[in-house]
């Protein structure tokens, strides 16, 4: 009879979430949301230059100039609506065995609010290392 009465009295003082507990998850869900919302733009322009540099690797990089690989460059990229990145950023290696291999670096900043940033770093290559 005692347990009973005792097992009664801890179910009445469990009362589950509380309005102060759910506006806080709440809201820590709202700003994850946000910060996903404001960099998956970066993500998906930076999916398209590694797109556009593989793309690249298929032509005879070897056999054309520095201004012609950039060039080319920026043909795909404006196909691909791909703006961060332009034909001067690029950065182009000769290899021994003559072959080239393009490679890009370049730093997105995504205000959040107010004062607060996000600064992402992308590289990318055209042989894909």
């Amino acid at each position: 009879m005692i347990n009973k009465l005792m097992h009664m009295q801890s179910v009445k003082k469990q009362q589950g979430a509380t309005l102060l507990g759910m506006l806080i998850v709440g809201a820590f869900v709202v700003f994850v949301a946000l910060i996903a919302m404001k960099m998956a733009p970066a993500y998906i322009e930076f999916m398209s230059v590694k797109k556009v540099l593989k793309a690249m690797q298929s032509e005879s990089l070897g056999t054309m100039s520095n201004k012609e690989i950039k060039d080319s460059f920026e043909k795909r990229a404006s196909v691909a609506y791909v703006d961060t990145v332009k034909g001067s950023d690029l950065v182009i290696e000769k290899t021994p065995d003559g072959n080239a291999v393009v490679s890009v670096s370049y730093e997105v900043v995504k205000p959040i609010m107010g004062n607060v940033s996000v600064l992402i770093d992308f590289s990318a290559r055209s042989d894909g290392k």
